[in-house]
This record gives structure tokens, C-alpha cells and sequence, in this order.
């Protein structure tokens, strides 16, 4: 995972008429079953509050280790490891640390070395970037019989904690150790969209090949992992997987909506609207512009020193739902442009439920590639180009660099996404 860029990605967008064409279809497919689950006008309750309501029964007499970060919070927004090993009769025998950490004290590509949780006296094992094998010998070592994940996802194939999940299933598997997922929202809700990840540009920000917003829950994605990837991945065979479903969600609900405490999944994924920009607008981590690191509103603020007002005019002109993008110029502390003054925009979000990230992102790519200092962001990589690991494939930088119309490129991975939702299909939990 440390080769490839980190939760710093880049976001892709396209036209009105790009933007309102549906790829895949949450409603449609949902349509036709009652919801698990689901109570119209109810609170939302997570996996986790359910768990817990329990006084965690499900984990008795079990060896437990937990994969989270501070995301793994109950309603009061105390954290369920703290929960759990506050009932002493349960036996947790350690905790797994994603990217930034346990706590959440590191910053992006980077995570917490092992070291004893001063609350809880539980050992925090580094996870980050560990593959099956390193993963089931940290599951030994700490003597796991039951893994139970619990980490809010924000439903992008290029944020890592979903590949943690699944290196930590196969381990699971291969250790024997039962899997149990405590599963939460999904923010950006039930709309599948984007490129497929290719073989040839696989790495921690896209481990499999799924569509870059997939639109399904951890636990759904689990479920799909276990269906169609597992079986397939090293000695073969399924996990002994089990999804606590979250209660009284709709998945057409944004996560501003849904009533739940908002804890940042990384340091800069402060807010949900965030979250929502973050599906496209990670796309320009693999640019020269900045993508808002080292300010207040990263993946909202976009911009660069040779970028101007004309930006935001011919973006706006486009009329793309649900979004609007004001002039803005800001001063990033840290990452790229670092202490420059970049002009750009920041992204408002206007209607979470008919805005497009990923077309929405194409277009602000199409409109920044018309300035002369626009470049793709490179390592010495075989594979240089960070945009390709991001979008699974060479296929949307070419078609952009040989001047594709924006509705050309979204039309590019139509028959993905559909070929993909239709196999989701039978993993779904919520209707």
C-alpha cells in the first residue's frame, strides 16, 4: 500500500448531461425488496449500538480482536473498544490499527506503531499496509479466534480502509478466526458510478476489481468480498462472516441527514459534505493542483498559483447538479503549494442526492487541463501516474490528454458500473 498514493486521491465530473444520465440505479434495484431493517421515520442505529445494547454478548467467551479507528464510536461517542473492555467477563486480546492509527494521530501514508492503549491497556498492532500473510501473523500473535471490524467507510474504492477489511478477511479465513462486521452508513449512499480497477493498476488504493464508488455498506462489501473475491484469493474459500446490520437506514438518506455523530474517518475528511466532494475531487491528488490539504475544507477547495476567476466561470457555466463552485483563493499549510497563494474554487454542495462526484470532478479535470500549467501528478513508479492508480487504469488520463469530451469519458465505464451493480445485487442489506 506505501507505493501507491495514500487516501489522497482525485475526484472526476462531467457535464449536466453526463451528470444526470443514471449508471446504475440504488432506487431501481431497491424497488423491488422490502427493507431489512429499515424504519421510516426511526432513529439510525449502527451495528455497533446494537452490539453493545447486548452488553456484547455475541463476543462471550471468544478471543476478540477489533479493527478500528476513532470512527468506532456509539451514539454518546464513546469508542466500542472501550466499550467492549469495559466488560471485563469479555477477552480482547488485541486491536488492529488501519492508516492514521487506532487513536487517529497520523497523518495520510503514514499509521501508529504498535504500543499499549494508555485507557484501555490493550495492545494496538500496526495493520496498515499489511498484506494476508502479515495479517493472519499479527491475528496469531495476538491469539484472535473472532476479528470484528468496525471503521465508517466513505464508500470510495481508493480509501484504504476497505482493503484493511479485506486483507483482514482472507487472514481471518486462513487463521480460522471468525469475522464479524459492524456495519454503518454508507455517506455518499447507494449510487454506483466510476471506472473499474484494472489488474495491471492494482495497490492499497485499489487492492480488486470494483468500481470506484461501489455504493455499498462495509458489510455489504463485505458480503460482495466473500461472494465473488475470496474464494478466488490464495488457498481459496469463504470467511465465516457475520454483517450487524445498521437499523432504520435508507440508503438514499446523506449522511448529514442520518442523525449519527460525525467522527472524521482521517484528518482531512472533517465533514460529511467532505465526504461527499471527496468521491470525485480525490482525483487531483494524481494533479499538480492542490486538493485542499492544509486547509479547513480539503477536497472542497481546489485550486493552484496559475489557476484565476475564470476557473469557477466556466465551471458554473456547465450548470452540473447539485453543486456550485465559488471563487475562492486559499494558503495550504502543508502538502502541495505549500504557503502559496492558489486561486481555484470551493465546492458547494447544493443537493447531495442528484450531485454526481466522480462526472462532477471530470469536468473540473477537463477545465483545469485548459490551462498550460496543468501536468499529471508522477513517481518513479513503473506505473508514474498517480491518476491511473486512482482510476484503475491509463483510460480516463488519455482520453482527457487527447481531449475527449466529458460526457465521452463518463460514458467510458457505463457498462462497468452496470455490470457491477448487477452482481451486487444479491450482497445488498438495505433496500
Amino acid at each position: 500500500m506505501s507505493s501507491a498514493p495514500s487516501r489522497r486521491s482525485i475526484f472526476l465530473g462531467g457535464t449536466a448531461a453526463a451528470l444526470g444520465a443514471p449508471l446504475l440505479t440504488a432506487s431501481t434495484a431497491s424497488a423491488a425488496t422490502a427493507a431489512a431493517g429499515r424504519r421510516p421515520g426511526g432513529r439510525v442505529t449502527t451495528g455497533a449500538e446494537t452490539a453493545a445494547a447486548s452488553g456484547w454478548e455475541m463476543l462471550r467467551g471468544r478471543k476478540v480482536g477489533v479493527v478500528s479507528n476513532p470512527t468506532g464510536v456509539l451514539r454518546d461517542t464513546s469508542h466500542v473498544v472501550d466499550s467492549m473492555a469495559a466488560h471485563k467477563e469479555l477477552n480482547i486480546v488485541g486491536v488492529f490499527g488501519p492508516e492514521h492509527g487506532f487513536r487517529g494521530s497520523a497523518q495520510a501514508g503514514e499509521s501508529e506503531p504498535e504500543f499499549e492503549d494508555p485507557r484501555t491497556g490493550l495492545t494496538v498492532y500496526d495493520a496498515y499496509g499489511a498484506d494476508e500473510a502479515k495479517m493472519a501473523k499479527l491475528f496469531r500473535k495476538a491469539g484472535a479466534d473472532t476479528v470484528v471490524f468496525d471503521i465508517q467507510d466513505v464508500g470510495v474504492r481508493f480509501y484504504t480502509y476497505i482493503w484493511t477489511m479485506y486483507q483482514a478477511m482472507v487472514a481471518a479465513r486462513d487463521t480460522g478466526a471468525d469475522f464479524i462486521v459492524l456495519d454503518r452508513p454508507n455517506p455518499v449512499g447507494r449510487r454506483a458510478d466510476g471506472p473499474l480497477m484494472t489488474k495491471d493498476f492494482t495497490s492499497g488504493v485499489g487492492l480488486k476489481p470494483i468500481i470506484q464508488q461501489h455504493g455499498l455498506t462495509v458489510g455489504e462489501l463485505a458480503r460482495y468480498f466473500n461472494g465473488e473475491l475470496l474464494p478466488d484469493e490464495g488457498k481459496g474459500g469463504k470467511a465465516n462472516l457475520e454483517v450487524v446490520r445498521v437499523r432504520g437506514w435508507d440508503p438514499s438518506t446523506p449522511a448529514q441527514e442520518t442523525g449519527l455523530p460525525w467522527v472524521p474517518p482521517s484528518p482531512n475528511m472533517p465533514f460529511p459534505d467532505t465526504a461527499t466532494a471527496y468521491a470525485g475531487t480525490g482525483y487531483f491528488e494524481g494533479t499538480n493542483l492542490s486538493e485542499g490539504r492544509g486547509t479547513t475544507r480539503p477536497f472542497e477547495f481546489i485550486g493552484a498559483p496559475w489557476l484565476d476567476y475564470r476557473y469557477s466561470d466556466r465551471l458554473n457555466a456547465r450548470k452540473l447538479p447539485g453543486v456550485r463552485f465559488r471563487e475562492g483563493y486559499f494558503v495550504p499549510t502543508f502538502s502541495k503549494h505549500e504557503g502559496k497563494t492558489c486561486a481555484g474554487v470551493q465546492l458547494h454542495i447544493t443537493d447531495p442526492r442528484s450531485y454526481r462526484p466522480i462526472a462532477t470532478a471530470v469536468a473540473m479535470l477537463a477545465e483545469a487541463a485548459e490551462y498550460k500549467d496543468f501536468a499529471w501528478r508522477k513517481d518513479d513508479d513503473p506505473r508514474p501516474y498517480w491518476i491511473d492508480k486512482l482510476s484503475g487504469s491509463t483510460r480516463l488520463r488519455t482520453m482527457l490528454d487527447d481531449g475527449k469530451s466529458v460526457e465521452e469519458v463518463t460514458a467510458a465505464w457505463e457498462d462497468e458500473v452496470r455490470a457491477f451493480d448487477r452482481t451486487r445485487r444479491q450482497y445488498l442489506l438495505y433496500r
